[in-house]
């Protein structure tokens, strides 16, 4: 819980780089409560949990997606990749799982390297 936390506390912090376990930490939760929040809008026959949700987690998803391709040494305008069909979402994948750069880049220090408090 403490990665998703985490990402929501940078809300909109674009700057910097994050590990892996962060990102696909934060996908995870993001999956579940999604799925938690299908069901109880089927339930109550409404779609408003699902998009309050969606609205409240687009600009820590896009930070942490942006900060994840910095960890591999990308620019975040590699998100855009995404938008095209098919083929761009596999690429965003494949470069969302990539390891990260072990040195430092332009980006900052290796999130690994500095110690989580």
């Amino acid at each position: 819980m403490n990665w998703y936390v985490d990402v929501l506390k940078k809300y909109a912090v674009f700057s910097g780089r994050a590990r892996r376990q962060e990102y696909w930490m934060f996908f995870l939760f993001n999956v579940g409560i999604s799925i938690v929040l299908a069901i109880l809008d089927a339930v109550l026959g409404t779609s408003i949990l699902q998009l309050i949700y969606a609205v409240a987690v687009f600009l820590p998803s896009l930070g942490v997606a942006v900060r994840r391709l910095h960890d591999t040494d990308r620019s975040g305008w590699w998100l855009l990749i995404g938008l095209v069909p098919l083929v761009g979402f596999i690429i965003l994948i494949v470069f969302l799982a990539s390891e990260g750069k072990a040195h430092e880049n332009a980006h900052g220090p290796n999130p690994k390297a500095v110690p989580a408090y």
